[in-house]
């Protein structure tokens, strides 16, 4: 240790007269472009040599130190201690006589027991292994006659399920509770411009009850007119056709002391009395009121669905 120590004094002042040796050309060189002269430059220069010096010599003692230490105190030597070697055969034969799961399930049987299964008879030099069925073959035929027994009892026996017959039967009702609905929500949406001419009795007679209730005191039971028009002749005040009378009756006449029918009566009910008031169209009933409005005619007869003023031809009372 004092021969190293020795040696670091000698290495000192060799650094210096290095450092001394290299202060002219540095001086010489370029001013640096990090805002230092060169002789600052040259100074923190040899500080990293320095430090870098100092560092890779710290190193160097340790490791010296440390043979030096090994070197009076020698570490014994261990000898490797041998690992003891597997029969790999004997672990294979132990490994090969334990049944696996699946050799279990599937009721195998090991090949060395295979003379003792073969079957006495051949045909034409084949021979047959007496194996049993499979215990998982086993189970699930005894699952299916288990289920069989009770799908039959339930349906079949019990009546608890229902039937195929059944079903449709089931299926059938609810979609007629569907449809009756739908046509219950649909017929609600009837307006003037997309109400149809219906002559099914059942709407008109739906129309004729309400008309009978809230209509025949000013245009007559018949329809022959009171204090209202007559509605059986071919002269309409505001229009004959399905569209306009629907349309009539939605909204009233206030001018004329006819009310609005709209916040009575819903759009399916309106339908129904303006098909009743056609339907009455050329009966021609006793003590009628004369004509008033204008003659109304449609340009095709078959189609009554007026949408718009111009599907129609208004012709003048003479």
């Amino acid at each position: 240790m004092k021969k190293i120590k020795l040696s670091m004094l000698l290495v000192l002042p060799s650094i210096g007269a290095f450092a001394a040796d290299v202060a002219p050309v540095a001086a010489a060189s370029a001013e640096p472009s990090v805002g230092l002269n060169s002789t600052e430059m040259l100074i923190v220069i040899l500080l990293v040599f320095t430090v870098v010096l100092l560092v890779v010599s710290v190193a160097l003692l340790n490791a010296f130190k440390v043979l030096y230490q090994e070197q009076l105190n020698p570490t014994p030597y261990t000898p490797p201690v041998k690992a003891q070697l597997v029969d790999y055969h004997t672990w294979l034969k132990k490994e090969q006589a334990k049944p696996s799961i699946w050799t279990k399930l599937l009721s195998l049987r090991p090949m060395e027991e295979e003379k003792n299964l073969i079957i006495d008879h051949s045909y034409d030099g084949i021979k047959e292994l007496d194996n049993p069925v499979p215990a998982w073959f086993n189970i699930l035929f005894l699952a299916t006659v288990i289920f069989a027994i009770s799908y039959l009892f339930y349906y079949e026996v019990s009546g608890y399920g229902d039937t195929q017959d059944k079903e449709y039967a089931n299926e059938m009702a609810q979609a007629k509770i569907q449809n009756t609905a739908f046509l219950a929500k649909s017929a609600n949406t009837i307006d003037e411009n997309t109400v149809k001419l219906d002559n099914a009795p059942a709407i008109v007679q739906e129309g004729k009850s309400i008309f009978a209730t809230n209509c025949a005191v000013c245009h007559g039971d018949k329809g022959q007119g009171i204090i209202g028009p007559n509605l059986t002749d071919d002269f309409w005040l505001h229009g004959g056709g399905i569209n306009n009378v629907f349309k009539t009756i939605k909204y009233g006449v206030p001018a004329k002391g006819m009310i609005s029918w709209e916040k009575n009566l819903d759009p399916k009910k309106i339908s129904a009395v303006a098909n009743f008031i056609l339907s009455l169209h050329g009966t021609n009933p006793a003590g009628a009121k004369a004509a008033e409005g204008e003659k109304y005619e449609a340009k095709n007869p078959a189609d009554n669905q007026m949408k718009a003023a111009s599907d129609s031809v208004i012709v003048k009372k003479p």
